[in-house]
């Protein structure tokens, strides 16, 4: 008996070294954007409220671009311990902040559909991705956003297109006199 027991606590022990481990891939994987601010669309009494987040990310390889994404994330008790399954709605808008210089990847299409961000909308099988194309005819950046299972998928998705213009320095305010 004492070894049934012995080997049950083991047992637990693995177990909850794994859910460690992939709560600590889901928090890791969430330090890519910051967080702008985020409403409540469900009220929940005694745990966190069903809200939209709206999270800032700059693309990794093209600086002078920023997107913003809103997206649902659950609440309750599973939400609040990261457990809960994020619904697959998503919406994304991208904009040219500064300068862009295309790395030749880019530029030659050999990086379309690369992925810039990436962040679980589950505990292990579901992910929200945002992927970069380049439209060389006219010179735009496309940025799609969708969500993924190991299983399967969901249709649900959201561009934003960037058109690439030249980007003209700061200069100093005309004061007039």
């Amino acid at each position: 008996m004492k070894r049934a027991c012995a080997c049950l606590e083991k047992l637990m022990r693995i177990n909850a070294l794994i859910l460690c481990g992939a709560i600590g891939l889901f928090w890791q994987s969430t330090a890519r954007a910051e967080e702008i601010g985020a409403v409540s669309t469900k009220f929940r009494l005694l745990s966190p409220n069903d809200k939209i987040v709206i999270e800032a990310f700059d693309d990794p390889d093209i600086p002078g671009i920023a997107c913003y994404l809103s997206r649902a994330k659950k609440g309750g008790i599973s939400g609040a311990f990261g457990l809960a399954e994020d619904t697959s709605d998503a919406s994304i808008a991208c904009r040219q902040i500064g300068p862009i210089q295309l790395p030749e990847a880019i530029r030659s299409g050999e990086s379309d559909g690369e992925e810039v961000f990436k962040k679980r909308t589950s505990l292990i099988f579901k992910t929200m991705q945002v992927v970069r194309f380049y439209d060389a005819r006219r010179h735009v950046l496309i940025y799609l956003t969708y969500s993924d299972r190991v299983i399967e998928g969901s249709p649900k998705n959201s561009i934003s297109v960037v058109p690439i213009q030249p980007w003209l320095s700061a200069r100093p305010v005309d004061s007039g006199n």
